[in-house]
């Protein structure tokens, strides 16, 4: 599988400033630069206002964003410290409510935090490996979840998706846009929804495709009924921001209307998504808070 975010890596962890770059998705295709992070604080606001985004980013990031604000405050003493992380915790735990990738990231980083016994510059230098380790595991699994997934995709076959899951959401090729990657030689076409409000099909989705040279065309979302009934849609892939226990998805605004048109017209629906995307702690989807955006988003006026 190319890997699309070599020339264009969503986040790149600066370890001598140290320091986080993340590309600025608010502003693809039109304009591709990076916005430098150098604080927990810096991070939650990017997560917050979208310049990055996608749920197995969204937690990279944050990992990050605790390990850049262990080295900010590392000379400090112990006490002092310790706060400093603890308002770097709540503040990125504040930025994104439905994507459960963060909490999981934010955890594992907690635990090492609740574990250590040492000074302040050991603990810098744990939490940025842990945060390296996260982000080389998204790597692994996002290959990984290709692989198997490829293994569903017919010869021949045209592929829909909705929202962004691909490089730009992870650490690598993807979730459901690694899937693609991975089943490449069997995608005639790929059938991209726009993506209202955030149009995050329209200016990531294709962007990301057209880079790759796979068979892509976009579509409004009002669309995707009608390429199904003429039968020029053989499977849906979509990510996801979270799994509750019972099975139900929450992922980005119109995901349920293309999951029913799917089942209306008999096409397989796969959602692709890592583990730590599951969250057995909710038990259905109603639980899942759904996070609500500004008007501006809607209306054009961001």
């Amino acid at each position: 599988m190319k890997k699309t975010s070599a020339r264009h890596p969503t986040m790149q962890w600066i370890a001598a400033t140290p320091a986080l770059d993340l590309i600025d998705q608010r502003v693809l295709p039109r304009i591709v630069r990076n916005i430098r992070c150098t604080s927990a604080a810096a991070v939650a606001k990017a997560i917050k206002t979208m310049v990055v985004r996608g749920a197995p980013a969204i937690g990279c990031a944050a990992a990050f964003g605790v390990a850049l604000e262990a080295s900010r405050v590392k000379m400090q003493s112990e006490k002092s410290a310790r706060m400093a992380l603890t308002k770097a915790f709540t503040a990125l735990a504040a930025s994104r409510p439905t994507a459960v990738n963060l909490f999981w990231a934010l955890e594992r980083m907690q635990r090492a935090v609740d574990a250590h016994r040492s000074d302040g510059v050991a603990l810098a230098v744990k939490l940025e490996r842990l945060a390296v380790k996260i982000h080389a595991e998204d790597i692994r699994i996002n290959r990984a979840m290709g692989r198997h997934g490829a293994a569903l995709i017919k010869r021949g076959a045209q592929v829909l998706t909705h929202c962004n899951a691909g490089a730009l959401a992870t650490a690598d090729v993807g979730t459901a846009l690694g899937v693609i990657r991975a089943a490449r030689k069997n995608i005639t076409n790929v059938w991209v929804d726009e993506t209202r409000p955030f149009l995050q099909g329209a200016r990531l989705t294709a962007w990301e495709l057209m880079e790759d040279n796979i068979p892509v065309t976009l579509i409004t979302d009002s669309m995707a009924a009608h390429f199904m009934q003429l039968g020029q849609v053989d499977a849906v892939i979509v990510g996801c921001d979270r799994v509750a226990a019972n099975g139900d998805v929450a992922n980005k605004i119109g995901t349920y209307g293309v999951a029913v048109l799917a089942r209306a017209h008999g096409i397989p629906f796969y959602v692709a998504c890592p583990l730590s995307t599951i969250d057995m702690n909710t038990a259905h989807g109603g639980s899942i808070e759904i996070e609500q955006r500004g008007r501006d988003e809607v209306t054009g006026h961001a």
